[in-house]
């Protein structure tokens, strides 16, 4: 028996917050997201490579376009777990990952999502100590990061850096998750 696809309840959102390694690999936790894929967004140079957005020339931030199902989780819901899954109080910066690539950033694809998006980021501000820095701007276009990008936490358990940076955010973000889950949450 197919199973049946209502496009309607299927949408995407673009989120930038650190190296998109991570941040793949933490969105691939949450239900209702149907894929994730790394890219770049929000410079002027169109389809950048890799090493030309790790000069922190082109403009453009490491992002993850999660695509997901709007029944199950909303667009609200996938912006709390982006704020609160890097830090988005420090400019261009995420743990040892240093440039404008890895600024804290949101896209939006329409006025909604950008107020959603703002008033997020205004509650956050009460659960941080220092102010939360996210820019939010309107999607222009979103270029997909190189094929060995993608799936790179699953692909690569053992490399250093998703052993000592991605695993520990996992373990974090899953516990989190049941905390969460049994306090009723449901997030």
């Amino acid at each position: 028996m197919e199973s049946f696809i209502d496009y309607a309840k299927i949408d995407y959102a673009v989120f930038g917050g650190g190296c998109f390694w991570c941040t793949e690999a933490i969105f691939k936790n949450v239900k209702g997201v149907l894929t994730i894929e790394p890219g770049y967004a929000g410079g002027e140079i169109i389809n950048p490579t890799y090493r030309e957005v790790c000069s922190g020339k082109t403009g453009h931030a490491e992002v993850i376009k999660v695509t997901f199902d709007k029944s199950v989780i909303s667009y609200r819901e996938l912006v709390q777990i982006d704020l609160v899954t890097h830090d988005p109080t420090t400019p261009n910066r995420q743990g040892d990952d240093v440039g404008p690539q890895y600024r804290s950033i949101i896209f939006y694809k329409n006025e909604e999502e950008k107020n959603i998006a703002i008033d997020e980021i205004h509650k956050m501000n009460s659960y941080y100590s220092d102010p939360v820095i996210t820019e939010v701007e309107r999607l222009k276009e979103f270029f997909p990061a190189e094929q060995y990008h993608h799936d790179y936490y699953n692909n690569n358990p053992e490399e250093p850096y998703c052993k000592n940076v991605i695993e520990p955010k996992i373990t974090k973000f899953r516990s989190k998750i049941l905390e969460d889950t049994n306090a009723g949450s449901g997030l």
